[in-house]
């Protein structure tokens, strides 16, 4: 497509108002009534027939000359149980306690900017672009949407998504092949001891101590037992028990995630090591436990032959390839279920920027995006659409 910075630069303000619509109007996951009625009129407009899925999901399809293959493009649009700290911006939050503190109110935006390109040379396209809104990210809402049948009617071959990233200056883009995002685990572990008085400890069975003993052994699941080429972090982040100073508890409860960086997973199964382990360190302490979990996302892991075509892509509209860089990273996503079931890629998008103060972590209560990175994500989403129908052939008959 010709001239294609000089059309994302002229619709640059209009993705900008959306994004900033969107910010100062938060809603929590499946909640997001608000935000697709948006969605929806916006496509509408465009000519493009919408359905919902998962209660506040939005679907659009972009029918081109050819009906296949057919593209994903997804963005979510939840955002999160946070109060916003930043009160002096014009378009700062006006749901208290709730705000895009992790960019997802930049994704929909630039996500309807790319739509409204491709639908207006709809007619060139070697293929269809599925446009996929999706609700609750934050929890694995991904699953509801393919349980519902985003994938199919028409099916999928390929997805793309991408993150507004604060540790990443604007204007670097990261791309990598293979495991990019972890896998996450909830535990809850309880220990069942005997409560008593501690002034006199030998006639209970102090929880504590064993509880104590679990969070301190765990780490030699992740720094003995499996392969540092394989990352994982096993995490504790809440303790509780006990009601009094001098009252030894009858239970303590852990609560903690495991993150695992790498395919592979289940062979490890990190998880499964720290039940055992807990289950062995209750036992020395006389006491007992157990161990419940649950899954919430799977490894994000990157197509090599999509991330090949991003990669270009990026390297050509930015005209610099020392701002297309590696990056992998604990957190998790939950694009991990769709490029599970078919190809995807998965690119970071930089907005820090020091001096904007939009370098503060996701999930921050003063996290905000240098919004001179939106038109590089819109032009990538549209560049990417197009190689892709030029030369994705190949990679969806694998």
């Amino acid at each position: 497509m010709d001239h294609l910075k000089e059309t994302v630069n002229s619709i640059t303000e209009e993705v900008i108002n959306l994004r900033r619509d969107f910010h100062a109007n938060p809603e929590l996951g499946f909640e997001e009534y608000r935000t697709a009625e948006k969605i929806e009129a916006y496509l509408r407009e465009l000519g493009i027939e919408t359905k919902r899925m998962a209660k506040t999901g939005v679907v659009g399809l972009i029918e081109g000359k050819s009906s296949h293959p057919v593209l994903m493009l997804r963005a979510d649009m939840d955002a999160l149980p946070v109060d916003e700290a930043n009160n002096d911006l014009p378009y700062c939050s006006e749901c208290p306690g709730v705000m895009h503190a992790c960019g997802h109110d930049a994704h929909m935006a630039m996500l309807l900017g790319a739509a409204k390109i491709l639908n207006a040379v709809r007619g060139d396209l070697e293929g269809s672009v599925k446009l996929v809104f999706q609700p609750n990210e934050e929890v694995a809402g991904a699953l509801a949407m393919i349980e519902e049948g985003v994938l199919n009617d028409p099916p999928v071959d390929a997805a793309m998504g991408l993150h507004i990233w604060s540790p990443l200056e604007t204007g670097k883009l990261g791309i990598s092949p293979g495991a990019i995002m972890g896998g996450l685990e909830i535990f809850t572990i309880t220990v069942q001891g005997r409560g008593g008085h501690t002034g006199y400890p030998e006639t209970a069975v102090d929880p504590m101590i064993a509880a104590a003993d679990i969070i301190q052994t765990a780490q030699r699941i992740q720094t003995r037992e499996i392969s540092l080429q394989k990352p994982t972090a096993i995490m504790f982040g809440r303790i509780s028990g006990g009601t009094k100073a001098n009252v030894i508890p009858d239970t303590v409860t852990l609560e903690g995630s495991v993150r695992t960086l790498y395919p592979d997973y289940e062979q490890e199964n990190p998880m499964e090591r720290l039940k055992q382990l807990a289950e062995k360190v209750c036992a020395v302490h006389g006491c007992s436990c157990t161990v419940d979990w649950y899954r919430e996302n799977i490894p994000l892991v990157n197509d090599p032959d999509l991330v090949r075509l991003a990669s270009a892509c990026a390297c050509e509209i930015t005209g610099n390839e020392t701002l297309v860089t590696d990056l992998s990273c604990m957190p998790s996503e939950d694009f991990s279920e769709f490029s599970a079931r078919v190809p995807g890629v998965f690119v970071f998008l930089g907005t820090g920027n020091k001096n904007k103060q939009s370098d503060y972590p996701h999930h921050n209560p003063r996290f905000n995006i240098d919004e001179d990175s939106l038109p590089l994500g819109v032009e990538l989403l549209v560049a990417f659409t197009l190689r892709f129908f030029q030369e994705g052939e190949v990679i969806t008959e694998k």
